[in-house]
Formats: structure tokens, sequence, C-alpha cells
């Protein structure tokens, strides 16, 4: 067997992130009188990425993102809020969107049977811990690693190399890494000479920087490459 361990992303990857995400912006709207349009929600989504991507490159923190992505969106709305308890809204409306993708909980169920499962996640610690328990993928995987925990984040070698001492048996040539994102899946693959499937739905171009073993657009595809 190859691939005896599966180091799963969660957002996007399993887990739809993005419904979660636009469900707790209009909860976080009505709750503080802010005006919801698909507009201003890609306007917040806009903010919100482009400080994790920035997350991912080591340029800022977690603790500041979580905050400058309401500053950032206040200040192009014109209206009035606390960033702070935006965030903090925001992160316990999060919590309660543990909605998967299409095919996660088959996929998830078939690869436990022959497969060791692990969760690897740069998302909020108390945010994700709620989601992943609520979820009916939990029971299929050994372990869930969170960036905040382990003071450390994709693609950081770190982060890998404290995986690799977590997890008894765990080699660069018996596990895969799949997730949707270049910058902090694919690229810790990279940093880590980890083989990688990039999750790619939306039929994005390949770059020329990232060595990707392989490319999937439903997670069903995974199914061949691993067994």
């Amino acid at each position: 067997m190859p691939y005896q361990y599966l180091l799963f992303d969660a957002d996007n990857t399993l887990f739809d992130f993005d419904a979660a995400e636009r469900s707790a912006h209009q909860k976080l709207c009505r709750e503080y009188g802010l005006a919801f349009s698909e507009e201003g929600y890609q306007l917040y989504h806009q903010c919100n990425a482009q400080l994790w991507h920035e997350f991912d490159l080591g340029r800022c923190t977690k603790e500041f993102l979580l905050v400058e992505r309401f500053r950032r969106y206040l200040a192009i709305t014109g209206e009035k809020a606390d960033p702070q308890a935006l965030n903090i809204a925001h992160l316990r409306a999060l919590g309660e969107g543990a909605v998967l993708l299409p095919g996660a909980l088959a996929l998830c169920r078939r690869l436990a049977e022959r497969h060791r499962l692990y969760l690897l996640t740069n998302a909020v610690a108390s945010v994700q811990r709620r989601r992943f328990e609520s979820s009916p993928i939990a029971p299929f995987f050994q372990g869930v690693f969170i960036s905040e925990d382990i003071g450390w984040g994709k693609p950081s070698r770190e982060y890998f190399d404290y995986v690799f001492r977590s997890v008894p048996g765990l080699e660069r040539d018996n596990a895969l890494v799949i997730g949707d994102s270049l910058s902090s899946d694919i690229q810790g693959a990279n940093n880590a000479g980890l083989p990688c499937c990039w999750f790619n739905p939306r039929g994005l171009p390949r770059p020329g920087h990232l060595r990707i073993d392989y490319e999937i657009r439903a997670l069903e595809e995974l199914l061949p490459i691993v067994s």
C-alpha cells in the first residue's frame, strides 16, 4: 500500500468553508446591523483571503489577520463597528458550520478501512475543533493537527516535522498530502519532501514553481491514486 497515511487539509478540501463563511457573515451582519449583499460578502471574502495568503507567506500573524480583515472591510464600506467584536462573533458563528463538500463523507468512510487519516489545518483552533468534532467524518480520523496548537503553520517545514514526530510509522514514502491550497498544502508538501495531491475543483492552471504529483477535480478521484 503506497500511501498508508493520508494527510488531509480541512477547509475547501473536506469542509465547505465557503458555505460556512457565507452563513457566518450573514449572521454577523444581522447581529451588528451591517448591510448584507453579495457584493459586500465578496469584499469581505477578498480581505480575508488576502490576509490568509499573507499568513501562509509568513508576513503576518494569525492574531493580526483575524481582526485586520474586519478593519479593512469596514474601512472600505464606511460602516461603523468594533473589528475585535466582529471577529469574536464571526468565529462563534463559523464554529457552527460543519458543512462537508459533496462526497467527503463517503470518501473518508471508505478510505478509513485501509488507511490512517489525519487532518492538517491552519484554521483557528477553537473553531476547527467545534466543526470537526460535530461532523460525521470525525470517527474516521486518527488525529488532528492545528497550527495554533503547534506553534507553526503550513507550509513551514517545522509544522510537518511536528506531524512526523507525533505519528508513529509516518514516513515520507508512505504518506500523501491532499489539499486545495497551493500556498499552504502543496507548498508545505514540497517543503517537507512529501508527495502531494492538489484538489482543484475549479480547474485552475498549474503553477510552474511547485511539484504537484497528482491533481483531482472531484474527491472520489483520490481513490484510484491511493488504492
